[in-house]
């Protein structure tokens, strides 16, 4: 009887997943390498100063990288699922790429002055907090809740702003004085941000809601049919 239920344990153990199971699957594959792009744009967004000033070909560079990380995000995922290679690596590594992309841009912006700290450090609340409760949620067993629209809505708004923002528009000009396609671009980038800064809010608000509340109505839908 001993024998079988050590047996049965061993069993068990050997199919619990690991965290490095399939490490090596094409999705993580993509991860990484959009987690190494998301570097090297850091990098050179801080070495070509505010606004890229200091140096105009690395900000050109450092906004292409950031464009090209940004329109991949879904890739590692949508790859994932499609030929069921979803693992638990990809599941911790693939919204910490899309964080370090978003919030490293934030942050540089915010330090460069080209983005007020408030906004910032709103869009790093909702952000890091959401994150990190999805993983609390996972750890305790329950049913992370996927994103809304407004939460892919706000990807898509914050995405474009910053993708603006970090475009030196400024350089194509040589006049003295400012054009009015200048000012109507900066003046939709700020826009597209603080509209994605609504957004975050809202689907974070949302997402609080139908985690916890709903899942208090689960639980009393269940008790009564019991």
């Amino acid at each position: 009887m001993c024998g079988n239920v050590c047996c049965m344990t061993e069993t068990q153990t050997s199919k619990k997943s690991s965290l490095l199971d399939g490490w090596n699957a094409p999705p993580n594959l993509v991860t990484y390498s959009r987690i190494v792009l998301v570097v090297v744009f850091l990098v050179l967004a801080a070495l070509a100063g505010p606004w890229g000033a200091d140096n105009l070909t690395m900000r050109w560079v450092a906004a292409v990288l950031f464009i090209i990380a940004a329109s991949t995000d879904k890739i590692d995922g949508w790859m994932a699922r499609k030929y069921h290679m979803v693992t638990e690596l990809g599941k911790l590594m693939d919204p910490i790429a899309d964080k370090l992309l978003t919030c490293g841009a934030l942050i540089l912006a915010s330090i460069f002055g080209e983005l007020g700290w408030w906004v910032t450090i709103l869009f790093l609340v909702r952000e890091i907090g959401i994150t990190v409760m999805r993983f609390f949620v996972i750890d305790t067993g329950g049913k992370v809740i996927a994103a809304e629209w407004p939460g892919k809505l706000k990807t898509v708004f914050q995405c474009v702003g910053l993708s603006m923002l970090l475009l030196p528009m400024w350089s194509l000009d040589a006049g003295q004085t400012t054009p009015m396609w200048m000012s109507v671009y900066y003046f939709l980038t700020y826009a597209m941000i603080y509209v994605a800064l609504v957004l975050c809010l809202y689907s974070g608000g949302v997402y609080l809601y139908n985690t916890f509340a709903g899942g208090r109505k689960q639980q009393s839908a269940g008790e009564a049919e019991s």
